[in-house]
């Protein structure tokens, strides 16, 4: 047994001893607890409904949930005891779906989603530069994401919309020192400024490439927009970021994640980042626990030197991964049963993965014989239908036990596929963002059939369980905030971020509060296999707490999105409190 889990495993012992000690004869006092939070509103996620009282805090565990008065016993000379003047503590928050290392890049780098002008696009590049290291490209971007589907809309706007197209004479007296090769948001156009192209060795002088063009002013010098294949010939002189970099963009991420009261993200980035989770908890850095999960296809390396779900300790997990039966709503990947209302000639497509014919299968077969946890993006509902016929063949083939398989998104599901979900005992992973987000094009693009979407109340009355998170940062076409209080609201209200519509977006859906916060915590320990630790305010369970302004219970469904993280507690922590720097 390594040190870390010996000790772990010592103040746990003690702490639940001395529990007993003081339940049982009442005579002995408990130790003084390191933090006391008192005069708060409780949910617990046991039971239902809120109570007024107090919570302690001993080194990694919660040691006391109660009144203040019994509470009160663990209140010593060393304890910080804070007054929260009845704000909401809730267990903290878990997203059950991130892709942390692709938010670290545009946090610390350039996210140009709203850009569609000269001054909004000089003002992105200006801060980016400033934030990032020397040597350091900007990539990426997806500028006039919002152009033609404006954020917090309903619809899309009416008539042909001119895109924004950027020129070097717009950020080139700055950024001579900045290689740049930012993205329009369809990945159709690229730009590139001046050092940019010098690093790739183009000059005016360049000819158009087959299949790519170099955009040109009157006087025939480059204007810095590409197109097809030119893209390549800059894309080819961007180094790989370096490990300062990376761990940079980590630390800015980590912040963005405990302002928002997470307190642990299930994470599909690639593998540089779970090597930076370990170096930032080695050095006590990290704020964030982590549940690791790389793609299907490199399971076997999981599996051949013994990794099962739930390998590892209580900061990072392995043991779950994950795979792809289609695209996306965004681009119009996702696989239906019937063609696009758009693209009469489309129903999608599938994803590498399932080629060749079965190879999705046999994955999924092997791994979940290996022991692993098996979860799998579908959106459309002929991917749907498709998956959970898959898993049927899984089951039929490896035999029941506690699994917990995970249908990613699950966004558009047919009718009659709804009951299957309990009868499979699958776990829904959804994101409800994605409902008042994506309401943009839904019924553009199916009509009809959107009603099938985001059916997080038809799924929760079927007996399945719900489990909530953000899939941050998002699409190249949408910013998918990591926050769970946005995500409770979209569950709750199915309205955008502006207010609307009046009575929701296929308001049958909605969910109660109660069942909002339960899908962010007591079930999405659950989906980890960490609920003897998580997703509840318990004794013995680890100090993970968010603390909010306001009780969500109390106040009216569209003050949701008001609520405020007041602290984020994690391993007993304070990692976030508003208004200080931590």
């Amino acid at each position: 047994m390594n040190t870390r889990r010996q000790i772990r495993c010592f103040v746990m012992v003690s702490v639940l001893l001395l529990v007993a000690v003081v339940g049982t004869s009442g005579a002995a006092l408990p130790p003084a607890a390191d933090t006391v939070l008192r005069n708060a509103t409780l949910w617990t996620g046991v039971g239902t409904g809120t109570e007024v009282g107090s919570v302690a805090l001993l080194h990694d565990r919660i040691v006391a949930v109660g009144t203040d008065a019994e509470v009160s016993q663990w209140i010593g000379e060393g304890t910080e005891v804070i007054d929260l003047s009845a704000a909401m503590i809730v267990p903290g928050f878990i997203d059950n779906h991130v892709h942390f290392s692709s938010a670290a890049r545009l946090l610390l780098g350039v996210n140009l989603l709203d850009v569609d002008d000269v001054d909004s696009l000089a003002a992105a590049v200006r801060a980016a530069d400033a934030r990032m290291p020397e040597g350091a490209w900007l990539v990426g971007g997806d500028w006039s994401a919002y152009q033609r589907w404006p954020q917090g809309a309903e619809q899309p706007l009416e008539g042909d919309i001119e895109l924004f197209e950027p020129s070097r004479s717009m950020v080139d007296g700055f950024t001579a020192d900045r290689p740049m090769l930012l993205s329009r948001f369809d990945r159709q156009a690229w730009f590139a400024n001046g050092a940019a192209l010098a690093a790739a060795g183009i000059t005016d002088q360049v000819v158009d490439p087959p299949g790519g063009a170099f955009g040109r002013d009157p006087e025939g010098r480059l204007t810095g927009m590409l197109w097809g294949s030119a893209t390549d010939l800059v894309r080819e002189a961007i180094p790989e970021p370096s490990h300062a970099q990376r761990v940079a963009e980590t630390h800015a991420a980590l912040l963005r994640v405990r302002e928002n009261g997470v307190t642990t993200v299930h994470d599909m980035s690639p593998s540089y980042q779970l090597r930076i989770y370990q170096e930032l908890l080695a050095r006590d850095q990290l704020t964030v626990r982590v549940h690791y999960r790389p793609m299907i296809s490199d399971y076997r390396r999981l599996a051949d030197v013994g990794v099962m779900s739930g390998f590892g300790d209580d900061w990072i997990k392995l043991g779950a991964v994950k795979g792809h039966i289609d695209g996306i709503m965004g681009n119009s990947s996702a696989l239906f049963q019937e063609p696009y209302d758009h693209q009469p000639d489309s129903r999608g497509r599938l994803r590498d993965v399932m080629f060749p014919e079965g190879n999705l299968q046999r994955l999924m077969n092997e791994a979940d014989a290996a022991g692993l946890q098996i979860t799998v993006h579908a959106i459309g509902d002929a991917a749907n239908e498709m998956l959970l016929d898959m898993v049927e063949d899984m089951v039929a083939a490896n035999g029941e036990r506690d699994r917990r398989f995970r249908v990613v998104h699950a966004q558009v599901l047919h009718p009659r596929d709804i009951p299957r979900f309990q009868q499979l005992d699958l776990i829904a992973e959804v994101q409800p963002f994605h409902a008042i987000d994506d309401m943009r094009w839904m019924e553009q693009r199916i009509g009809d059939r959107s009603q099938g979407a985001y059916n997080f109340k038809s799924l929760l009355d079927s007996g399945a369980t719900l489990s909530f998170g953000s899939d941050w940062p998002g699409t190249n076409a949408a910013w998918y905030p990591i926050s769970p209080v946005l995500g409770i609201y979209a569950a709750v209200t199915r309205k955008t971020v502006n207010g609307t519509p009046e009575a929701g977006w296929f308001p049958e859906e909605r969910v109660g509060v109660e069942d909002a916060l339960r899908a962010y915590t007591v079930n999405n320990a659950f989906a980890g296999f960490e609920e003897a630790d998580k997703g509840t305010l318990e004794v013995g369970k680890l100090a993970d707490l968010t603390v909010l302004d306001r009780d969500l219970l109390s106040i009216p469904p569209d003050e949701i999105k008001e609520a405020q993280v007041l602290y984020t507690i994690v391993n007993g922590r304070i990692v976030f409190a508003a208004g200080s720097v931590r």
